[in-house]
């Protein structure tokens, strides 16, 4: 019997619904640089049962939309964020807005020390951007958070 988690794989991995999974996986490869590690059609089918992307040292898990097993895809918003750590936040942002993806937060010198930014990929799915910038205390971040919002960061 082998080890209970997969090798390459971490404790916690994002699996994401998404209405038109194919399409899906196209648009993470262009906007992320994602690699398609496996893909499974349904039987007698080609909507997408399970998928599976590389993004660096982690995976993403997507399937397409079933309904009637209550896989349902995001509707108008989502309450889940899939935060993406890049060496090159402006370049990832960038590309990922070439590719189809709408800007809800634009990229700023956040007061915690990244490069931060946030996005709505075409399938309603959000995702933040960070470049980690600075080492800073907790102090200093809360000095920078009271700064740049006039209070305390919320505990």
């Amino acid at each position: 019997m082998g080890h209970p988690i997969p090798p390459g794989h971490h404790v916690l991995t994002p699996h994401l619904v998404i209405k038109g999974a194919a399409d899906a996986i196209d648009f993470y490869k262009q906007a992320f640089g994602a690699q398609e590690v496996s893909r499974m059609s349904m039987p007698g089918s080609d909507r997408i049962g399970h998928a599976e992307l590389q993004f660096g040292d982690s995976k993403l898990f997507l399937a397409e939309e079933f309904p009637d097993y209550g896989a349902i895809a995001p509707g108008a918003s989502s309450p889940v964020t899939i935060h993406l750590y890049s060496t090159d936040a402006d370049d990832t942002f960038a590309t990922a807005v070439r590719a189809g993806a709408t800007v809800s937060m634009p990229l700023m010198d956040a007061p915690w020390g990244d490069r931060f930014g946030k996005l709505i990929d075409p399938y309603g799915h959000h995702w933040s951007i960070s470049e980690h910038i600075e080492d800073l205390t907790r102090e200093q971040i809360e000095e920078r958070m009271a700064a740049a919002f006039g209070g305390p960061p919320c505990e």
